[in-house]
């Protein structure tokens, strides 16, 4: 598949999606408290989506995937399947949510703590959310994703966290995931060249241990191997003229 340029039209297409996906990390915060299930964050999102936004849940039925948001907690990766589990107090989780509007995706993932984060969580999330603003400030065009890939993983690793390689981001429009892959580690100038027009996610995972991954039975949720905390933040991103835009900004960042 080549790489998409989108049009005038279809970059202020995106920028709707990808809003609406910003609202539903917004709308969601205040449920995320010890004694709520995961399930029950996916039905609220859902409902959401679905009723206020008039928009589409990308992950349901996606390749089989059962639920309408990822929730991974503590220890997972990504991918988590909202279930039975009961948040309690000093877990944290990231909250993946894709919309689709107007046939146009919006893709973003936030972390959040319940209850207050131990002082370890809270450096990883710190660290990782830094990682992601430090991969999308290298974003214009003629860069190379090994420049934005370069940069995370120099960071993390100085940090003494580890980043997963066998997930990374990806272009977004359309199609939930497009060329090219955007992997969060790599060389400098090396890979593909940005070009304005391009639409892509930055979604870093770091893991507090070992870097390395297992894929639990259900085909879908991921776990570190080392069964330490993992954290990841993602945005939508579009390469502007001369750098770019965050098109799943929240009102508290400035990126």
């Amino acid at each position: 598949m080549a790489i998409s340029i989108k049009s005038a039209e279809e970059i202020e297409l995106m920028r709707i999606a990808g809003k609406l996906a910003s609202e539903v990390l917004l709308m969601i915060e205040p449920h995320v408290q010890a004694g709520i299930s995961t399930q029950k964050l996916n039905d609220i999102c859902h409902d959401y989506i679905v009723n206020s936004q008039d928009a589409i849940p990308a992950p349901l039925n996606y390749h089989g995937f059962p639920r309408s948001i990822c929730t991974s907690v503590n220890h997972q990766v990504c991918h988590g399947i909202p279930g039975d589990r009961i948040l309690k107090h000093g877990d944290m989780v990231n909250i993946d949510i894709t919309i689709i509007k107007d046939e146009f995706h919006g893709d973003t993932s936030k972390m959040f703590t319940v209850g207050g984060p131990h002082a370890k969580s809270q450096r990883l999330i710190d660290i990782t959310y830094q990682a992601m603003v430090i991969g999308i400030q290298q974003i214009k065009p003629g860069i190379t994703l090994g420049d934005i890939g370069h940069s995370i993983q120099t960071f993390v690793e100085k940090n003494n966290f580890s980043v997963v390689r066998e997930y990374c981001g990806h272009g977004i429009g359309r199609v939930f995931h497009e060329e090219p892959q955007v992997l969060h580690y790599g060389k400098p100038n090396s890979g593909v060249v940005l070009e304005e027009g391009m639409t892509l996610t930055i979604e870093p995972m770091v893991n507090a241990g070992k870097r390395h991954v297992r894929l639990l039975p259900d085909q879908w949720t991921v776990v570190t191997k080392d069964h330490s905390l993992s954290a990841q933040w993602e945005h939508t991103i579009l390469v502007t003229t001369d750098g770019f835009e965050v098109l799943t900004l929240r009102p508290e960042e400035s990126i």
